[in-house]
This record gives C-alpha cells, sequence and structure tokens, in this order.
C-alpha cells in the first residue's frame, strides 16, 4: 500500500488551510525540510482531500485523491503501501534471483519454474503418479497414514499438526493439533448463503480437476467432496473462537487423545507424520477435532481417497501444465475478484520465498538493507518500548501487581530487526534446474521435517518465522519475540532520511502495534515466561473487557462490503494493537523531542504530520470480493477501519484538526475506549 508520488501540495495552500484545522497557541518556526523519499520529507500531500473534513472522514481527507487516481492492478485483490513495497521488493527480488546461477539452489529452484516449456512437455506424469498413491490406499488405517505424512508434501488431512512451545513449559517445544480439511477459506464459505457463487465456483473447479484426473462421472464425485467437506465445515470451531487461547489450550497424550478422539487411527496417523507417542500434545479445537475424527469413522474410503486427490491435484497444479495453472485460477477469481494471474516471475519468486526464503532473503539484505537502517530501527525499538512502559506505569485501571507482572513480560521480549542471527542451512536439498515438480516434493519435505526437528527440543527464541525480505512483521506470542524484517523498513513506512513524525506515525506505530500484541486480548493470556496463565487480577481482567467491548462495538457498525460488517471478536487483538500501538507512537515522538516544541514543516505541525503519516501507511484500494474474504477470514480489519477505528479513541488527533461534535468521526470523551 504505497503509491510514491512526490508532488507536495502548495504549502501557501496548506497554510491558509491550517486555522480551520487546529490552532496551536503559538507556532514555532519553519524547520528545514528532511530529505525523504517522499513528498521531500516522507508524505505523500498530493493524495489528501481537501474538500473533506478530516472529523469527518479521516481516510478519505488523508487519501482520497490517492484512492481515486490509483487502480488496483489487474493481478491484485488491493493496492496500497504496503502491496507497493512488495512490488518493489519483488522487482529487487527478480534481478537477484534471475542473476544467480543455475547450479545454486535458488538459481536452479527459479530457473525450473521459470522454463515453462519442460513443464509443459512433462503434462501432469508426475501427478498421476501421486494420485495414483492415494487410490491404492487399502483401507481406512492406511488413509490415516497418508493423511499424517501428507503435510509434508501434496496433499490435506482432516487434523493438522505443528510444533511450538508448550502452554505450560514455554521453554520447551511440544506437538499442537488443529482442525482441518477444508479447500475453501473458511466454514463460512460452506454455512453462508452470501458464499453461494464461491461454492458453485468451487465444484465447478473441483469437477474439472477429476476430469483431467480421468476420474469416472466427476461431476458426481465432486458432489461428494463437497458434502463431505461441508459436514467438516459444520463441525469445525468458527475462527473468532479459534483466537481463544484458553478455549485452544487442552493437553493431552497420544493415550487420552485416542479416547477422546477414537473415530481415527492415531497411532497409524502419527506413524504417517513421523511422530512418536506424546506425553503432552495441545488439542486446539478440542470438540471439531473429536466430531471429525467421528466423521471420518463414518465416511466410506472411497469419498476420502476421491477427496484427497482432489486436493494432491489442487496443490500441484501451479507446478504443472498451463491448463492446470488456468483452471485453479479460474476459480481463485471468485474469492478475491483478481481478474489476471500473477506473470510467471513473480510466481516464481513467490516459490523460491516460500522454500528457499532465508537463502534468498541472505542475498536481499547484503544488497538492500544497510547497516544504517539497522540502527534507527534498533533505536526506534527501544523508544517505543520505553514509551510502552511509561504507559503501564500510568494505565488507570490497572493494579499495582498486575502492572508488575506487565512489566516483567516487556523486559522480556526479544526485538529482532532486518534478518536472524543466524542462517538456515539448505546444503542437504537437492535442486535440480530441470525437475520443477520434484523440486517441489523435496523442498516441501524438507522444510516440514525442519519445522518437526524442533520437537521435544528447547525452543529456540532467536529463529525467525518470517523471511527477510517479507513486507510484514509479526509478534511471536509464547515465544516472547517481536520480528521486523527488512522488506518492510521502506518509505514511506520506514525512511531514516525522512521527519521524525513520519517515522514515528508510521513505523512507530507497526512497532507499537506488535509489542502491544502482547498485551492484547489474547496476549494477555500469556505470562513473562511465555505460559498461559491468568497474570491479571479478576478486577483488572473485567476492566480491561468492558473496555474492549467498547471499542469493539465501535468496529462492529463499519459495512466494509455490502452486508459485510467487521467481526470485533474476530478482529479484537489487531484492532486493540493498532490503537494501543499507535498511542504509544505518538508517545515516542513527543519524547524524542525532548521538550522542545516540534517544528512545523509543510504548514504542519508535528502531531498533524505523525497522523499523517499513520493513514498514508494505510491507504489502499480493495476489490469487494477480496473485502468480503478478508472480514470473513483475517483477523485484520480492512485498511479504511484500521484508520477510521483508532483516532476517534485518541484526543492527540481531536487537538491536531480540530475535530469538534458534529463531526462524523467524533465520539464524546466519556465515550471512547480506554485501554492502553
Amino acid at each position: 500500500m504505497t503509491l510514491r508520488i512526490m508532488v507536495l501540495a502548495s504549502t501557501a495552500m496548506v497554510a491558509a488551510l491550517q486555522p480551520a484545522l487546529a490552532a496551536p497557541a503559538a507556532r514555532p518556526a519553519a524547520a528545514p525540510v528532511a530529505k525523504g523519499a517522499i513528498g521531500g520529507w516522507g508524505v505523500d500531500l498530493s493524495g489528501r482531500d481537501l474538500s473533506v473534513k478530516p472529523g469527518d472522514d479521516f481516510d478519505t481527507y488523508a487519501n482520497g485523491k490517492w484512492k481515486a487516481r490509483t487502480p488496483i492492478p489487474d493481478d491484485r485483490p488491493n493496492i496500497g503501501t504496503l502491496a507497493l513495497i512488495d512490488e518493489q521488493v519483488q522487482a529487487q527480488m527478480k534481478d537477484l534471483v534471475a542473476g544467480m546461477p543455475a547450479d545454486s539452489q535458488v538459481g536452479a529452484l527459479y530457473a525450473s519454474f521459470m522454463n515453462e516449456a519442460a513443464v509443459e512437455q512433462r503434462g501432469i506424469a508426475p501427478l498421476q503418479a501421486d494420485v495414483a498413491k492415494v487410490m491404492a490406499q487399502p483401507d481406512k488405517a492406511a488413509f490415516a497414514r497418508y493423511m499424517g505424512a501428507a503435510q509434508g508434501t501434496f496433499g490435506i488431512s482432516m487434523i493438522d499438526y505443528g510444533v511450538g512451545p508448550d502452554t505450560a513449559n514455554a521453554g520447551l517445544n511440544v506437538l499442537s493439533l488443529g482442525q482441518g480439511g477444508l479447500g475453501l477459506p473458511e466454514r463460512d464459505y460452506y454455512l453462508k448463503p452470501a458464499f453461494a457463487p464461491q461454492r458453485e465456483a468451487y465444484v465447478a473447479y473441483i469437477t474439472r480437476t477429476l476430469q483431467t484426473l480421468g476420474v469416472p462421472q466427476p461431476a458426481d464425485a465432486a458432489s461428494k467432496i463437497m458434502a463431505f467437506e461441508t459436514q467438516i465445515a459444520t463441525l469445525s470451531w468458527d475462527i473468532a473462537r479459534r483466537r481463544d487461547r484458553s478455549a485452544t489450550n487442552n493437553p493431552m497424550s497420544s493415550a487420552q487423545l485416542a479416547g477422546y478422539a477414537p473415530g481415527l487411527d492415531w497411532a497409524a496417523y502419527f506413524d504417517g507424520a513421523g511422530v512418536a507417542p506424546q506425553p503432552r500434545i495441545i488439542v486446539r479445537e478440542n470438540t471439531a477435532i473429536r466430531d471429525i475424527a467421528a466423521l471420518y469413522a463414518q465416511t466410506p474410503l472411497e469419498t476420502l481417497k476421491l477427496w484427497q486427490a482432489f486436493h494432491v491435484a489442487d496443490q500441484a497444479s501451479p507446478f504443472l501444465t498451463k491448463a492446470m495453472v488456468d483452471s485453479r485460477f479460474a476459480f481463485s477469481r471468485t474469492l478475491t475478484g483478481v481478474a489476471q494471474i500473477k506473470p510467471r516471475w513473480k510466481r516464481g519468486l513467490e516459490l523460491v520465498n516460500s522454500q528457499l526464503g532465508e537463502a534468498a532473503g541472505q542475498a536481499y539484505v547484503a544488497k538492500y538493507f544497510p547497516p544504517q537502517s539497522k540502527a534507527r530501527m534498533q533505536a526506534l525499538v527501544a523508544n517505543l518500548r520505553a514509551a510502552f512502559e511509561t504507559r503501564i506505569q500510568a494505565n488507570p485501571w490497572m493494579s499495582e501487581p498486575t502492572k508488575q507482572a506487565a512489566l516483567a513480560k516487556l523486559a522480556r521480549i526479544d526485538v529482532m530487526v532486518g534478518y536472524p542471527d543466524k542462517w538456515r542451512d539448505y546444503s542437504a536439498l537437492t535442486i535440480k534446474p530441470d525437475d520443477l515438480y520434484g523440486n517441489v516434493v523435496r523442498a516441501a519435505r524438507f522444510n516440514a521435517d525442519y519445522a518437526k526437528e524442533d520437537l521435544g527440543k528447547p525452543v529456540d527464541r532467536k529463529k525467525w518465522g518470517m523471511n527477510p525480505q517479507t513486507v510484514n512483521a509479526y509478534n511471536g506470542g509464547a515465544k516472547l519475540q517481536i520480528v521486523f524484517p527488512a522488506g518492510i523498513l521502506q518509505p514511506p513506512l520506514f525512511d531514516p532520511r525522512a521527519d521524525d513524525a513520519v517515522n514515528y506515525g508510521a513505523t512507530g506505530a507497526i512497532i507499537g502495534h506488535e509489542i502491544s500484541h502482547s498485551f492484547d486480548d489474547q496476549g494477555r493470556k500469556i505470562d513473562a515466561k511465555g505460559a498461559i496463565a491468568d497474570w491479571w487480577t479478576p478486577q483488572d481482567a473485567q476492566r480491561f473487557e468492558a473496555e474492549a467491548k467498547v471499542f469493539g462495538d465501535e468496529y462492529a457498525r463499519f459495512e466494509a462490503a455490502p452486508g459485510a460488517f467487521i467481526n470485533p471478536k474476530l478482529t479484537m487483538g489487531e484492532n486493540i494493537a493498532d490503537l494501543a500501538g499507535l498511542q504509544v507512537a505518538l508517545d515516542a515522538y513527543h519524547k524524542s523531542l525532548r521538550g522542545k516544541p516540534a517544528p512545523v514543516i509543510g504548514g504542519l505541525t508535528g502531531d498533524q504530520r505523525f497522523f499523517l503519516s499513520f493513514a498514508q501507511a494505510w491507504r489502499a484500494n480493495q476489490r469487494m470480493d477480496a473485502l468480503r474474504n478478508q472480514v470473513t477470514t483475517d483477523p485484520h480489519s480492512p485498511a479504511r477501519f484500521r484508520i477510521l477505528g483508532p483516532l476517534p479513541n485518541i484526543e492527540a488527533w481531536y487537538q491536531a484538526f480540530g475535530v469538534k461534535p458534529g463531526d462524523a468521526m467524533y465520539i464524546p470523551a466519556d465515550k471512547r475506549a480506554k485501554l492502553w
């Protein structure tokens, strides 16, 4: 989401409009303009729509003209700051990867994908061999064993597994189980009338795929698969419930699991996964897993084979013939509204990033992430951490014992910037420049084994869950880590040459967002050791939940697409982190001034630049189908509401832009959410 337009609005025009926006008692002299990459000092003022009052619609005020002149590319579901940074990173990665030797792992994998003629020549022969293995499974026990192995290659399982910190002893990795088995993005796609077109397109895609595989009566078989997945969806937990760390903390031993959910041959399943009997497994959606196991016992083996064969083909299709690729895309476009498939080179980079991400990332940071960027980012993080500490200490509704526990947790959080301290070793992985299908199978298995090898071992808090070139950031939850990859640290989100207010409003708010996740509605259930524990007093928890409900009710009124309203139970954690992150970033910016008044730049006060930078960071245009998909499946609110949601709860925003009663976004002071 960034458009690099470097046209400044007239300073005289901006200055003339200032009295209508804010009226500070005294203004410091204008400061020399910084040399930022965007608009001279960091903000694209030409993107604003000054016909809209800031207090009526701050997104349109800050970004309206940019939105009007920025079409969504045919191969994207959206366009905005993050998407445009991603486009830049992809262009940089293309130059790097395409220039790597064909005998290197990254170069060979990319070359195997780009050799479309060789892929067409092989046809679907590699796939047919894998489908034959599925159809040859003799009984339910063998099929359970196949599902256990499927996570390392093409295929699907009704139950998924992963490895991560124990909920009681976060220093040790244990196995976790979760519900699975669905081909559509979320259970609502099977159950709600609004998604009938997507269901129809899905069945048509299944039918086409089975026909290609030579399955007799493919339409009837597709109906059986859809009916089976709909049964799974009916038994599955919805996505909002799956966020609840308390509800998903259900430890069992392997023997207890077998007694709790007897419909599946767990010994065979774990044998296929290569996992020995475990003394402790975190069974996340426990009732759903129990009921899905019972459904497994009731489902004919032939239906299970058809379901698995389709999903093997579905997952393999991006690495097969153009006909298979196009058939899959014809269905997927119904989910996002994207009109055109990505060019092959972009899809090749996606493969490299997914299978050899750190190998490619090591080359990326060497060329595109200078040491001064890392140092500046680390200083920002330190300032944000200090500001959050102050905010905890001053929190009016939090008792002293809870404050001390929160401060202890904050002190233990590790923050990692740019790239990992230790790079992954891929030397045992065989990649051939003329074997795309084989490369993907071998790489998927290699990466699955890499993830699984941590089982039963101490948690390595220095391991990264994202590639350095990723345009994103994350909070590692029980690992007590926050990670900011090099890819996201680009203008206008982060620019060492830009005005401080701009960096604090964009990157600072993201840093604060990730820190705040450790104290949101679910992060607060993890203590300073990384274990799930109730470390808040009951009174503090009650007050927090009351304020969270006030905040959630504000978001419940947002209609992202016709009839598609934001679900505050799903988005609560991200919404809280957006608000808290913005507040903490503003505190840190004010502290960075060291008691001096902020300079005026471009006719704008420091706080005005801060809030405009925040809004620019989240400006975006999104397709309606993509919005519906996001509201249904994503814990993040759509970009527009990441602007409109937090701001009306921050007094400094009212002061900066002269927002008054009667303005559309105005919330009386006693009705605003007061969380962090």
